[in-house]
């Protein structure tokens, strides 16, 4: 009994050491997987619990123009934050505060009050702010560092490059558009917090800097851009336009090398501006092109040989019926060549080539020249444009279409259009963003000049274009768009716009445009100039012509571009409003004979020299008063106008840059 009395204790001993082997073994164990495998992530737990992250503002990457002057930087500023718990007396605080901030002070008091131990008081304060709430030397009042998006050129570009709210995320233009890509990494302010969870001193803070978005570098040239800007403006107030659009194109590449849009706004101060004014036309708009259809026109019945530059056709007299309805053009022409139809915009010309060509043919090379689909280019909210299937014209509809009725599309659309025609029949697509680049200046992502199809044969091209150089010349319909020293090659434009409440064309409201090329026997630049609702005149050739000549001639000086061995001078004849059929006529677009009534014309004296000035003046007989030297820049009264022999007429001149 006693011998299993003593084997039943040893065996109890080793049963319950045993245990405790297991036991610790487990302790072990478990210390093991927490203390060394889960430690990162329990570290990580525990900072949630006693640490408190405040997100700072993440620093974005510099916006490049094609020559690297910055376009908008981020600029270092202080932001004030303060620790309630800190400060002796917060009243008192308060209401020194108060002043230098704007704020009133019980809205200080109610931040201060509140049970946070970190509060925001002002944040992106001017060096001045800061410097006076250091003075005041309150305890538990600090200071970091964010970013904030500043615009050196305020509203050069302003559509292009867009904006940025507080976040600091972009909400327009190229800042939307590669967001992603120029935003930076955000940074944090790291504040402790006690066994319940409140907030203590920030003594010792830890600040996490944020990483430095990428550097994005455009194709616009900031020289250039300012130049389409101030003439753009020019022919829109002159004119007493709603608004306004150019474009400036390499024909080669797709690169956009201006887009400008006026009304415009300062993108250092876009919230005090009506949200409309942000909205970039140039692509978000789309209009009936007009006249400058009859281009794409000309160019696709070529291609197919159903006319030859020297078939003429018979214009009717300037009246013609087909489906009901009665095509005019502002003059009574008989038989026109086909340049001679560009030259002079007929209407009833360009309806019979579309009835030579068909609504298929027609319809599947606008197609092909881009319209009816966006062009992809670099910018968000681009519009398409409307080209509606050929099966679904009717028997007016392949006529209207042949001089631009019926189908719309954006500036950006017909820049790139008449750029394949003016580089010798290829589609290119047109773009903005020429590379990406880190801070470092390596290069993460870079463009290259697209090209989507080839739309005519070089032949078909070059001929279109020398018959679009007839625009440009005496008696053309563009006279005002001719280049001192240069071939022009282009095109004007005058539509009807559609009334939203009627659903049918307003009787006084217009687009007038003109979009051409220089020089034309070798291009660099393809220019488009719209300008939206004049009210002086309905007339792409009065209104926006004179802007795409200033706008050619300063950006072919500033490009170093040789002249022509010939030196060319603008033509005398300008053109002016004619008179509008009425009831259910399709009124004539564009005519090439200046306005009837009593006076001497007004000739555009823009980019003359006083001594091309004094010469047109004898000429034309015009008294005219001259003020300053060098070119000429504004005029009194507007090219086109009559001008009486009491009227007061005056030219400004300003030296050359």
């Amino acid at each position: 009994m006693r011998y299993d009395a003593e084997k039943w204790i040893t065996l109890r001993i080793r049963f319950i050491g045993g245990f405790f082997v297991l036991f610790f073994s487990l302790v072990v164990c478990r210390a093991f997987y927490l203390q060394v495998v889960k430690r990162d992530h329990l570290l990580k737990l525990a900072d949630r619990q006693h640490q408190k992250i405040v997100p700072l503002t993440p620093a974005r990457g510099t916006i490049y123009d094609a020559n690297g002057s910055a376009l908008a930087v981020s600029v270092e500023m202080d932001s004030c934050f303060a620790e309630p718990k800190s400060i002796a007396d917060l009243d008192d605080a308060a209401a020194r505060l108060s002043p230098v901030l704007g704020f009133p002070k019980e809205t200080l008091l109610r931040k201060l009050q509140g049970n946070k131990n970190f509060v925001w008081l002002q944040r992106r304060l001017t060096p001045d702010v800061v410097k006076r709430i250091r003075a005041l030397n309150i305890d538990g009042i600090g200071f970091v560092k964010e970013t904030k998006r500043f615009y050196p050129n305020s509203e050069v570009a302003a559509h292009v490059i867009g904006f940025t709210g507080v976040d600091p995320e972009g909400l327009e233009g190229i800042e939307l558009r590669y967001d992603s890509t120029i935003l930076g990494g955000t940074g944090y302010l790291v504040t402790e917090r006690d066994a319940l969870g409140r907030d203590v001193a920030l003594k010792g803070t830890v600040i996490q800097d944020g990483a430095m978005g990428h550097n994005v570098v455009l194709t616009l040239d900031k020289n250039i851009q300012y130049i389409a800007e101030k003439e753009l403006a020019k022919a829109v107030d002159g004119s007493g336009a709603r608004a306004g659009t150019a474009i400036v194109m390499d024909p080669h590449t797709g690169r956009v090398l201006a887009m400008a849009n006026y009304p415009t706004f300062n993108l250092n101060a876009h919230g005090a501006y009506h949200q409309s004014l942000w909205r970039n036309r140039a692509v978000a708009d789309s209009y009936e092109p007009g006249s400058t259809f009859k281009v794409f026109l000309i160019a696709s019945a070529l291609e197919e040989k159903v006319i030859r530059p020297g078939d003429r056709i018979n214009c009717e007299g300037g009246s013609f019926s087909i489906g009901g309805r009665t095509i005019h053009d502002t003059h009574k022409y008989g038989s026109l060549s086909i340049p001679e139809i560009l030259k002079y915009s007929s209407n009833i010309g360009s309806a019979k080539i579309g009835s030579r060509l068909g609504a298929s043919r027609l319809y599947s090379y606008l197609r092909n020249f881009g319209f009816g689909a966006r062009t992809g280019i670099d910018l968000p909210g681009e519009a398409g444009g409307t080209l509606r299937d050929w099966n679904q014209w009717y028997g007016i509809d392949l006529a209207t279409v042949s001089f631009g009725q019926g189908v719309t599309a954006s500036s950006i659309q017909l820049a790139a259009a008449f750029s394949a025609i003016a580089n010798g029949g290829t589609l290119m697509k047109p773009y903005l963003v020429e590379r990406v680049v880190d801070s470092e200046g390596n290069v993460i992502k870079s463009s290259s000049p697209q090209p989507l199809r080839r739309v005519v044969s070089e032949t078909t091209a070059k001929n279109v274009a020398r018959m679009m150089e007839g625009v440009a010349v005496e008696g053309g319909t563009g006279t005002n768009a001719a280049v001192e020293g240069f071939r022009v090659a282009g095109k004007t434009g005058t539509a009807q716009k559609v009334d939203p409440v009627t659903r049918g064309y307003s009787l006084t409201k217009r687009t007038a445009s003109f979009i051409g090329f220089v020089p034309a026997d070798r291009p660099r630049l393809t220019i488009l100039v719209m300008v939206d609702e004049p009210k002086t005149s309905p007339y792409g050739g009065v209104v926006a012509a004179p802007a795409f000549s200033s706008i050619a001639l300063q950006s072919l000086c500033y490009l170093k571009v040789p002249p022509d061995g010939i030196v060319r001078s603008k033509p005398k004849v300008v053109e002016a409003k004619a008179d509008q059929p009425t009831g259910d006529d399709l009124s004539a677009a564009e005519g090439e004979i200046v306005d009837a009534g009593e006076g001497v014309v007004m000739p555009n004296f823009r980019g003359m020299s006083m001594r091309q000035a004094l010469k047109t003046m004898e000429e034309r007989g015009i008294n005219v008063r001259l003020m300053g030297s060098g070119r000429a820049v504004e005029q009194s009264p507007l090219p086109g106008h009559r001008v009486g022999p009491s009227d007061q007429v005056w030219v400004k001149f300003v030296p050359s840059a």
